[in-house]
């Protein structure tokens, strides 16, 4: 049985693929610039340079005795626009867009997601039952999304509740129709057991491709991509799946192509590095008729983003990435055109979960 394509459109045959050539647009609050004018921007620059998707990632906090702060959407009142305005504009654009929701652990004690984990099961129960509240809520706002990924790096949860996330993946297809995903980070991804239940293999693609401190050489890296390819898709094949990078991406430093997981140290050769190493990913993604369907960049934000990282949207990534996806050089960033801006709907603020 295959896997739905995230790649083409909805219920399409599989006989002319489209490669998901997508970018993560995230936020510097719980959300809110997704339903703003400069967020249309960001799709129209991502589109110029060859995208044909888009992700945003909504998200939840959570305490550290496993209750989720989960937001009250009232089904009588219009869903937050900060949630449906950025699928309508995507579509507008003719553009596809996915749904990744991220638990925020941060304030409970967790460095990151991937560490969330409960000492007892009442902690356990009650994380599960909130999740389950939120995301099955997500889902039907978002239900005119194109994919929707149930879960994103909380491989502490995946082999010990395998029952609660089969549970989850159910009440989410009740919500939505878009093909679902769970979005392992790169050492786990054979850890889960429930891939059957969903449509696509999703990973977050961190892959350390040197071990050493030198400057790699584009040979060094290919080679290692190479490796990386064959042991992902030798999976994908042992589980009847297509692959799909959940999110791909480096940061301004020379340990990007060791530990690219992590914040870059700004040193003189950081950017050079850093463009590097997202050439020879992109040239190990796209391959015709394969099972790795493509890849989400991390990351862009819509308007200014002061002290943020891993920035596709620095011309030296925009050049590599349109290089790669349309066979261009990228144009300076601009502003949307007036004419276009006038069509869209006004805006009005909303509230961050």
């Amino acid at each position: 049985m295959g896997a739905l394509l995230l790649a083409g459109s909805l219920g399409a045959e599989p006989s002319a693929p489209e490669p998901v050539r997508g970018v993560v647009i995230s936020c510097q609050t719980w959300g809110r610039e997704w339903g703003t004018d400069e967020m249309v921007t960001a799709m129209q620059e991502i589109k110029a340079l060859g995208a044909n998707w888009v992700q945003i990632h909504p998200y939840v906090g959570v305490s550290p005795e496993g209750g989720l702060h989960v937001p009250r959407w009232n089904p009588e009142d219009p869903p937050p626009r900060w949630l449906t305005r950025p699928i309508a504009e995507a579509h507008r654009l003719g553009l596809k867009i996915c749904i990744t929701p991220h638990v925020a652990p941060w304030r409970a004690g967790w460095g990151w997601r991937g560490e969330i984990r409960f000492e007892t099961e009442a902690q356990w129960e009650r994380f599960f039952d909130d999740y389950q509240v939120w995301i099955t809520a997500l889902a039907r706002v978002c239900r005119h999304a194109d994919g929707f990924t149930v879960g994103s790096e909380l491989d502490q949860t995946i082999e010990t509740h395998e029952k609660r996330w089969r549970e989850i993946i159910q009440a989410v297809r009740a919500e939505t129709d878009a093909p679902l995903a769970y979005a392992a980070n790169w050492p786990d991804y054979q850890r889960v057991p429930f891939w059957d239940a969903l449509d696509v293999i999703a990973i977050s693609a961190y892959f350390p491709v040197v071990r050493h401190q030198r400057q790699p050489t584009a040979a060094e890296l290919d080679r290692a991509w190479s490796r990386i390819r064959g042991e992902v898709l030798a999976y994908a094949r042992s589980q009847y799946r297509q692959v799909v990078f959940m999110e791909l991406g480096y940061d301004t430093g020379l340990n990007a192509a060791r530990t690219p997981w992590i914040d870059g140290d700004g040193r003189p050769g950081g950017a050079e590095l850093q463009a590097q190493c997202l050439d020879r990913a992109l040239a190990a993604v796209e391959h015709p008729e394969d099972d790795l369907v493509g890849a989400f960049l991390w990351k862009w934000f819509p308007g200014p983003a002061p002290d943020e990282n891993f920035l596709v949207s620095e011309p030296h990534m925009r050049n590599v990435v349109a290089r790669h996806w349309s066979g261009a050089t990228a144009a300076p960033a601009s502003s949307p055109p007036g004419t276009y801006a006038q069509t869209l709907e006004n805006p009005s603020e909303q509230t961050a979960h």
